[in-house]
């Protein structure tokens, strides 16, 4: 073996592969410096300059907008974290209404009336301080993106298209929808 061969003889530095594509990039600047006058140098150089700032500007505006549109998912999903717990709440709230409507109707335990009144306007009073709201129906035009119809009457007292019973209350959660109200859509006078 030679002494003066080097261990890596054969194979190629990294930084050659850097340089060859430092100068392949800029093979049109310099591919024969003695025929481009400096002022075709510094022009060249100067376009180049400008492109690489347009590429900077556009990377800046592309990291910008996406940190809008992370900022932007992220307030939304704190803003509706709470919507599966809510919509369990309302079955509590329409079974509370329902016990309240039927212990009047069968008179006799006032006491148990008002104390399940009172709890099912606290929760009421809960929900509302978190932005669930209810969706008011009855005598509004329906609107398929709040009411879910699930039936139509004719009736002498709303025109045709027109909420006239709710079945069911619905909910708003800031400005998404719970759920829907179950109502019933005037047909109009018969």
């Amino acid at each position: 073996m030679n002494s003066s061969s080097h261990p890596t003889e054969g194979h190629r530095d990294p930084t050659d592969d850097v340089n060859d594509a430092v100068f392949a990039e800029h093979s049109d600047l310099d591919s024969d410096p003695s025929d481009d006058s400096p002022e075709q140098l510094v022009d060249a150089l100067e376009q180049q300059v400008a492109d690489l700032r347009e590429r900077e500007l556009k990377a800046q505006a592309e990291l910008e907008n996406f940190r809008k549109r992370i900022l932007r998912d992220t307030e939304s999903q704190l803003k509706y974290a709470a919507m599966p717990l809510v919509r369990d709440l309302l079955d509590v709230v329409d079974n509370l209404h329902r016990a309240t409507e039927s212990a009047s109707a069968a008179g006799g335990a006032e006491g148990l009336v008002e104390g399940v009144k009172l709890v099912q306007q606290q929760l009421s009073t809960v929900l509302a301080k978190h932005h669930c709201t209810p969706i008011e129906s009855v005598g509004k035009p329906f609107d398929p993106n709040f009411h879910q119809a699930i039936a139509q009457q004719p009736s002498s007292q709303y025109a045709s298209g027109v909420v006239m019973h709710e079945t069911s209350v619905g909910f708003l959660m800031h400005d998404r929808v719970v759920r829907p109200a179950m109502v019933i859509v005037s047909t109009g006078p018969s």
